[in-house]
Order: structure tokens, then sequence, then C-alpha cells
């Protein structure tokens, strides 16, 4: 396996392509827009700078990662010679199904197709495609040059050499690759989630304050970031969207999105990307300042 192509070039997207030409792949990455790609080969350069500053890589080592990484805009040229094909687009099911039934219509017959979606089942993806067997979840956590773990994920027909293939190959990134089946959330957003939206609630039910809940779960429970703090980062229109496909796949009320989450999705408040979310983000002279927007 040599060649990879990685469809989507947000946060993921770029972090997939960065780790993959980094061990000496050639990674074609695709979107539909020149601009998020020029974006993102910005920000992989940017990352690798910081890796040459903290002496982790070379300078050659950053050449070589740069120019294993070609952009493309159509998917056709960007996976007609891949082995394995990663989409890292938006968490919808309807985009994913559109995109995964051109994955196969031209990619080649032997290329394995993953997505690193976080919470859509695998099962329902490979369906709309020619080759079920050879479609697996490869879960990348954020950001992914940094986060070691994958969560690799079965299908109903994904069979064991192709998913072996996926945990090798994901050891040779220097991840941890976790395998497991494929229900709603599978196992890292199936906990995750529910703990965010159920601080969103106390939040909703005046029970605290975003700073009294985030330093609550950060000096009481060990977490390096609050939940509030963490659903910001991850985009509060993701959080939402994993809430809806839990409530639908196991029909229990228990995972529905607080009423509080679904109004800031709507206000166009979603997070760290926008902004604004349970903080408010502006640009001081040179670093991120950071302050509470429930304040």
């Amino acid at each position: 396996m040599k060649n990879v192509t990685v469809i989507g070039a947000g946060s993921m997207g770029n972090g997939i392509a960065h780790v993959f030409a980094m061990k000496g792949f050639k990674v074609s990455l695709v979107d539909i827009s020149q601009e998020a790609l020029d974006k993102a080969v910005a920000t992989i350069t940017k990352n690798l700078d910081r890796m040459i500053a903290k002496e982790k890589i070379t300078e050659v080592d950053k050449n070589n990662t740069l120019d294993n990484i070609k952009t493309f805009t159509e998917l056709k040229p960007a996976v007609e010679n891949a082995d394995l094909v990663v989409e890292a687009a938006t968490e919808n099911v309807d985009l994913k199904l559109k995109i995964f039934k051109s994955m196969d219509e031209t990619a080649p017959a032997n290329a394995i197709l993953a997505t690193n979606t976080s919470s859509i089942s695998i099962t329902k993806i490979a369906a709309v495609t020619s080759r079920p067997e050879k479609v697996i979840g490869m879960h990348f956590m954020n950001p992914v040059p940094i986060m070691k773990l994958v969560e690799v994920i079965r299908g109903y027909a994904t069979t064991d050499e192709v998913t072996n293939t996926i945990m090798e190959l994901s050891k040779t990134l220097g991840k941890v690759p976790t395998e497991v089946n494929d229900y709603p959330g599978f196992v890292a957003n199936r906990i995750l989630i529910p703990m965010i939206n159920e601080a969103i609630n106390t939040l909703h039910e005046g029970v605290a304050g975003v700073e009294e809940i985030d330093t609550v779960m950060k000096l009481g429970m060990g977490h390096p970031m609050g939940p509030l703090q963490l659903a910001d980062f991850i985009g509060l229109d993701v959080v939402h969207s994993i809430c809806k496909v839990m409530q639908d796949g196991f029909g229990n009320p228990k995972f529905a999105p607080c009423a509080l989450l679904s109004n800031m999705v709507m206000a166009g408040k979603l997070g760290r990307k926008s902004g604004e979310g349970f903080y408010k983000y502006t640009k001081g002279s040179k670093e991120l300042v950071v302050s509470s927007s429930f304040a």
C-alpha cells in the first residue's frame, strides 16, 4: 500500500494527509475548494515547522512530507491509482453516502474505502457500494498528528483481511489502533458525547456556570479539557449531529441533544470555528484569548 487518497481538506483531512505523508505514502488530498486545499497545505506546513522547532523532525523531513502531498479539486484523477481512500468530509450522512458512491465508481476494484466518521454506521455507508467487504471505519482523533488512537470499525460485511490490513497500517503511522464493532457512536463518542450533552444540560438547568462545570471536570476528574470547552473544540454542530445519530440509532430519548445545544447550533454559535460557543475566541497580540460567553 503506497498511494492514499484523503477526501476533505478540513482539520481532520489535513491531519490525516499529514501523518500519511510523513510516513512516506504518496497522498492525494481532495476538496471541491482550492482555497480549502491551500489552507490545508499551509496548516500542514505550519505544524511541520512546529515539529522542527521542537527538534522532532528535520527540514529534510518537512520537505519530503510536503513533496508527498498533491492536491486535487476533482475526485477521479485523485483516486485512480489509490490503494486506500479515506473520506474525511463533514459528519453528514447524506454527504458521506454520495461521496462513497462516487469513490466506489472511480477507485480501483482492489482499493479499500475507509471513512473517518465518528458516529455514522459503517454498514449503512458500505451498502451504497459494490464492495461492502472492503469498507471500514478509520476514526482518527483530533488533532490527528498528535493523538495516538485510531478506532478501527468493522461494518457488517468487512472482512478479516481488510480489518487486519488497516490495523497494521495504523501501527505503521505510529498510531494505536483499537478494533470496535459498528454501533452508533462506536466507543469513543458513545461515551464522550452523552457526557458533553449532560454538561450542557447542567448549564441549561442553572446548576453551575461554564467555567465552574469545566473546572470541576478538569480538577475533580482529571480531564485535560472541560466538556464545554471540548464541545467548542469539536464543533457544536458536530456534537449535535452525533447526538441525533445515537438518538435515532438506539431509539432512546436519553441521547437527545439538549435544547440549549440545539438553539446554539441554530444561532450559528458553533464553538471555536465560528468564534463563539460556550466561550468566545478572539485573537490577541500573540495567542487566542478565551473568555466565557455565559459570563
